[in-house]
C-alpha cells in the first residue's frame, strides 16, 4: 500500500508515496550521474565544497528528493512511514544505502580542506571510551568484514570446488611465471578490476558471506542458524541493510572488553573485590566501569600477597597515564585506516551523485608501472630497493634538515601529500557521502527521512537467495544443499530445542536469577525515585535538574510509534515542554527574527501538525548561517545511562546543543529523534564542518 501524503499548516501537501521500484545498487552504478553547474535555487547558498556543489547540481537520474523543491514548502518524503512504501529518494542509489551517518560533534572551519570535502576528523579530536568503541565497531564493519570476504574468495579458489575458475587462474599464473611476466600480469589484473566493474563479478562471483566456509571453500550452515543477511559474517536476520553487521561489531567489541576486564581482574582466581561509592547524582552513584578492572586486579594481587598500593607501586600511575595518552593516536590511526578503506571502496564503486571518473584516474596510476615492469629486470629492483633502504637509514641528518626547511616554507606540507588530498582527492568516506546526500535533500527542501526502526523481534526467516546464480557462478552445491544451509532447522522430539515449558521455567528460576531480578527491581525503583527528586529540584529552580526532565519516556510515550520531523521535534528547553522547529524557507532577517533558514524553539504548541512559520515569541531562534558548532548531548551520564537501560529497559532521550558564532549556546533535551535533528542542522547551511 502506498503511504499517504502529509499536510502542513501552510496548506502544502506532499504527493502520495509510491511503492519502491528501485533496483539494487550494483545494477545502477554504471548510470552514475555527472555533476554539472549548480542551478538550483537552494537554501545552501554558496557552493563551498565538492559536497555542496553536488548537492545543488542538476542530475540526469533523479529520485524523489531531487524532484521536490518546486514549491515554497518542505516536502515530507515519508518520515512517518518507517521506510515502508517510500519511493527511491536519490536517483541511482538504493534507499538501503542512505542511512550511514554516525557523527556526534562537529565544528565549522573557515575554509574547505585541501581535498575539497569537509567532515574530516579533526587533528585535535579528543579520546573517550565511547569514541574508541565506535571506532572499533567501524573498523570491523569496513576493514575486517572486507578482509574476511577476501579470505573466503581465496578459500574458494584454492579448494578446487569451482574447477573452471581455479584452472583459469592457475593457467594464467604459471604461464606468466614461465614467461617471467608475473608482475605485469598482476598489474594488468588490478587495472582490469578497477576499470571494469563487471570483471569483478566474473573473476570473483559474489556469494553470501556467511554461506561460505573459510577453510574448505564450500557451503556451510551460517552461525546464526539461518541466512537472514548477505553481507554479515554470522548471517543473522536484519530489519534493514547493514543492521546485522552493526550488531556483530557491537557484540565483538563487548566481547573484547569482557575478555580484557576478565584478564585484568584474574577472573578464575580467588579475588572477589567490592567497590563503594556514591554521589547525589544518578551518574555519580554508579561505579566507574573503567575502574572496575583495575580495582579487581588490585584485589587479585592482594589476595596473592602483592602490594598494589601507590606507596609501594610507583609504576601504576605512570603506566595508566601512558596508556590513556597513547589511546588518542591509536584511535586516530584506526580511523585513518577505516577512512582509507571507505575511500578506496567508493573510488572503485562510486555512488551517485559522485562521478565515476575517479576510478579511471586510479587505474591510470598503474599504467606507467605496467610499462616499466615489462622492461625492468628483477635484479634492478633488488639493487634499487636496497640502495634506497640504506640511504634512508644513514641519511637522518640530511632528512631532518630537509623536513625543517619544509616546515619553515610550507607548515602544513604533510597534508598535501596525504592520499585523500592527492590520489583520492574528491573521493568521499561513508560519512562524507551521507552528508552530501543529506545536503541534496535540503537543497530541494525535501529532507531525507531517518533510518527505519522497529521494536518487534526479528523472525528467523531466510533472506532471498538466487540459487541458480550461485550454482551458475561455480559454487559447489546443489539447490537442496543451499536450501538446507540457509533455512532454520526444525527441532524434533527429544532434541534440546524441543524442551517443554515447565523444564525451561525450572532452569530460569534459580536462586541467582531471583537475586538478580530483585536487584534489578530495586535499582529501577531507585532510578524512579532519583528522577522524581530531580523533578522537585527543577521546580525549585535547579538548572541541572531541569535538563534531566523528560529523559525517560513515559508509558504512553513508549507506546507511541509516530516518528517526528521533518519540521517539528518535541523536546524541553530549561525544563519547559515545547518543540524545536526547522524553518527551511529563504527569507531575510526582520526585527528580532533571524534570517531563514533557521532553527527555533517555542513552548506554545497548539496541535500535532508541523508548522514552518515562526511565531512571534519563540524562546530562541538561530539562523543556520550563524551556527558554528553542533553537538549531541547525552540525557544522562554514560554510567547512569547503562544502569537505566539495564534496570528499566527504557531508551533514554538525549539532547542537542547549538553554538553560534558569537558563542551563544542553546541546549534542548529529551528529544526523541535527536539524530534526525542533528542531521538536518549540519546539512542545511554552507558551513564547512570538521568532526570531533
Amino acid at each position: 500500500m502506498p503511504a499517504p501524503g502529509y499536510v502542513f499548516r501552510d496548506g502544502g501537501t506532499t504527493p502520495p508515496l509510491e511503492e519502491n521500484q528501485g533496483t539494487e545498487f550494483h545494477n545502477r552504478i554504471t548510470n552514475a550521474t555527472r555533476p554539472v553547474t549548480a542551478t538550483s535555487q537552494a537554501p545552501l547558498g554558496q557552493n563551498t565544497t565538492t559536497s555542496h556543489q553536488l548537492a545543488t547540481a542538476e542530475h540526469e537520474i533523479q529520485g524523489a528528493a531531487q524532484k521536490a523543491g518546486k514549491e515554497d514548502k518542505t516536502t515530507n518524503l515519508g518520515w512517518q512511514a518507517n521506510a515502508v512504501g517510500v519511493d527511491v529518494l536519490v536517483g541511482g542509489l538504493s534507499n538501503d544505502d542512505l542511512w550511514t551517518l554516525q557523527m556526534y560533534h562537529v565544528k565549522a572551519i573557515p575554509e574547505a580542506p585541501p581535498g575539497g570535502l569537509d567532515l574530516n576528523i579533526a587533528d585535535e579530536d579528543e579520546f573517550s571510551p565511547d569514541k574508541l568503541r565506535s571506532t572499533l565497531e567501524r573498523l570491523y564493519m569496513t576493514v575486517i568484514v572486507g578482509l574476511i570476504g577476501f579470505g573466503k574468495h581465496i578459500a574458494r579458489l584454492r579448494s578446487w570446488r569451482e574447477p573452471r575458475r581455479t584452472v583459469a587462474f592457475a593457467m594464467g599464473y604459471f604461464l606468466a611465471w614461465v614467461l617471467d611476466l608475473l608482475v605485469p600480469a598482476s598489474l594488468t589484473l588490478i587495472i582490469v578490476l578497477i576499470t571494469v566493474p563487471k570483471a569483478r563479478h566474473i573473476l570473483f562471483p559474489p556469494a553470501p558471506l556467511a554461506l561460505v566456509n573459510h577453510k574448505s571453500g564450500g557451503i556451510q550452515k551460517p552461525k546464526a542458524g539461518v541466512l537472514g543477511s548477505h553481507d554479515s559474517v554470522t548471517g543473522a536476520p536484519e530489519k534493514y541493510k547493514g543492521e546485522a553487521v552493526e550488531q556483530e561489531a557491537s557484540n565483538l567489541v563487548s566481547g573484547i572488553a569482557s575478555v580484557a576486564i576478565s584478564s585484568a581482574a584474574g577472573r578464575h582466581d580467588q579475588a572477589n573485590p567490592d567497590e563503594e561509592g556514591g554521589s547525589k547524582t544518578l551518574d555519580g552513584s554508579v561505579p566507574d566501569p573503567t575502574k572496575i578492572a583495575t580495582a579487581a586486579a588490585d584485589a587479585s594481587s592482594s589476595a596473592q600477597g602483592g602490594t598494589p598500593e601507590a606507596a609501594h607501586d610507583k609504576t601504576k600511575q605512570p603506566m595508566e597515564e601512558a596508556v590513556w595518552v597513547q589511546m588518542r593516536p591509536a584511535m586516530r590511526a584506526i580511523n585513518d585506516i577505516s577512512d582509507m578503506w571507505e575511500r578506496l571502496a567508493n573510488a572503485l564503486s562510486p555512488t551517485p551523485p559522485f562521478s565515476s571518473q575517479k576510478r579511471l584516474q586510479l587505474a591510470a596510476i598503474f599504467a606507467p608501472l605496467l610499462l616499466l615492469s615489462l622492461f625492468t629486470r628483477p635484479e634492478w629492483v633488488i639493487k634499487g630497493s636496497t640502495f634506497f633502504g640504506g640511504f634512508g637509514f644513514f641519511s637522518d641528518p640530511l632528512m631532518q634538515r630537509g623536513i625543517a626547511l619544509l616546515n619553515e616554507k610550507i607548515p602544513d606540507w604533510p597534508k598535501y601529500l596525504e592520499l585523500r588530498n592527492t590520489l583520492l582527492k574528491g573521493v568521499p568516506t561513508n560519512a562524507q557521502l551521507t552528508i552530501t546526500l543529506l545536503r541534496l535533500g535540503e537543497a530541494n527542501r525535501a529532507p531525507l527521512p531517518p533510518a527505519p526502526s522497529s521494536n518487534e523481534p526479528l523472525a528467523d526467516k531466510a533472506a532471498e537467495v538466487d540459487k541458480e546464480g550461485l550454482t551458475a557462478n561455480g559454487l559447489d552445491a546443489s539447490h537442496s544443499e543451499i536450501e538446507d544451509a540457509i533455512t532454520v532447522d526444525k527441532p524434533v522430539n527429544g532434541e534440546p530445542g524441543n524442551e517443554d515449558a515447565e523444564g525451561k521455567k525450572k532452569k530460569k528460576g534459580g536462586i541467582g536469577a531471583k537475586l538478580m531480578s530483585a536487584f534489578k527491581t530495586t535499582t529501577a525503583g531507585g532510578v524512579e525515585t532519583k528522577l522524581t527528586v530531580d523533578g522537585v529540584k527543577a521546580t525549585l529552580g535547579s538548572h541541572h535538574a531541569k535538563e534531566k526532565l523528560g529523559v525517560l519516556p513515559t508509558k504512553s510515550e513508549m507506546k507511541a510509534k509516530a516518528v517526528e520531523g521533518p519540521v517539528e521535534y518535541l523536546g524541553r528547553y530549561n525544563g519547559r515542554k515545547g518543540a524545536v522547529y526547522v524553518d527551511s524557507s529563504v527569507s531575510p532577517a526582520s526585527g528580532n527574527r533571524p534570517a531563514s533558514p533557521c532553527i527555533y524553539f517555542t513552548s506554545h504548541l497548539d496541535g500535532d501538525e508541523a508548522v514552518e512559520s515562526m511565531p512571534r515569541d519563540p524562546a530562541w531562534a538561530v539562523s543556520i548561517t550563524d551556527l558554528a558548532e553542533v553537538k549531541k548531548i547525552g540525557g544522562l551520564g554514560w554510567k547512569g545511562k547503562i544502569v537505566v537501560g539495564w534496570a528499566t529497559s527504557r531508551e533514554v532521550k538525549d539532547g542537542i546543543e547549538l553554538v553560534t558564532k558569537a558563542g551563544q549556546r542553546y541546549r534542548v533535551m529529551a528529544i526523541k529523534d535527536r539524530d534526525a535533528l542533528f542531521n538536518r542542522a549540519i546539512s542545511m547551511g554552507q558551513q564547512v564542518w570538521e568532526s570531533y
